[in-house]
């Protein structure tokens, strides 16, 4: 981490938004400090200048916009081109998150995020650090061997193309897989600081929604020990416990460069202001 403890996670976090979200970005940005990374998705229900225009609004409010960059969404090398010349105009881009997306067939060349970076094009537009994905629980849909190589070989490329790099995760509920999954990435030799990926307060059921929907795990005993419960679904539930035993995890393990990085389910100001009064609490 950076520092110690909760402060060291919370140091340099990130958020995430859609294209849609410009108008809860205005709402919630006396809460982000300034600087703060925030990553702009690439749905199959958003369009290039959705994407830009968030991304440009990102940057107008004192943030670092961080644009994804779906591979198996993009039709062609030209539709990547575009894309890329656009953020580098409009919203003076240099980190983005490369991603392989979600369709089972790729709708042009690029089979993966690997593909990607290895073109060597988005440094010609300007990018300097690329995020790439981790997941310590594992992907529904691509075995563990395949997703270690595919990590390796990504970071690898990286260092050849002298690029930054960082890894953003998927996020969980249960700090002991993330937490394995960390001393593994380190003890492979990936030295890129790590984002865990971590939900921001919102509705339990909408939590278990989207769990399901990504292959989290969100048994009893798991949420239980995060910190709501199966038999109550009405409230709502923040990463207070999650954050702690992941700080105190780290620390004992002696992991270091880890922050952490908000998935705003719960809508991007109630997000920043429980990270705001979390690290107020913590201190």
């Amino acid at each position: 981490m950076n520092g110690s403890g909760v402060s060291g996670l919370l140091h340099d976090f990130s958020l995430e938004m859609t294209g849609k979200d410009i108008p809860a970005l205005e709402e919630a940005k006396d809460s982000i400090p300034q600087g703060t990374r925030i990553n702009v998705t690439f749905l199959g229900n958003e369009d290039l200048g959705m994407r830009v225009d968030a991304s440009r609004a990102v940057l107008d409010n004192g943030f670092t916009p961080v644009p994804h960059i779906s591979a198996r969404r993009l039709s062609s090398q030209r539709e990547l081109e575009e894309f890329l010349d656009a953020l580098a105009t409009r919203a003076s881009v240099e980190n983005v998150f490369v991603v392989g997306g979600d369709p089972a067939t790729p709708m042009g060349p690029y089979e993966d995020s690997l593909a990607v970076i290895r073109t060597g094009i988005l440094q010609k537009y300007g990018v300097r650090h690329i995020s790439i994905s981790g997941y310590p629980e594992g992907h529904p849909d691509i075995d563990d061997a395949t997703l270690w190589s595919a990590l390796l070989d990504k970071s690898a490329a990286l260092r050849e193309q002298e690029l930054e790099a960082s890894v953003i995760t998927q996020f969980g509920f249960d700090t002991t897989p993330v937490l394995s999954w960390l001393k593994d990435v380190r003890g492979r030799g990936v030295d890129a600081p790590v984002r865990i990926g971590v939900p921001g307060p919102a509705g339990i059921k909408r939590l278990l929604s989207y769990a399901k929907r990504f292959g989290v795990s969100s048994s009893a005993g798991i949420v239980q020990k995060y910190g709501f419960s199966l038999t109550n679904l009405l409230g709502t539930a923040g990463p207070d416990k999650f954050v702690r035993d992941l700080a105190a995890g780290c620390e004992s393990e002696h992991i270091d460069s880890v922050l952490l990085h908000f998935y705003t389910f719960g809508g991007m100001k109630a997000t920043a202001e429980w990270i705001r009064d979390f690290a107020e609490r913590q201190a």
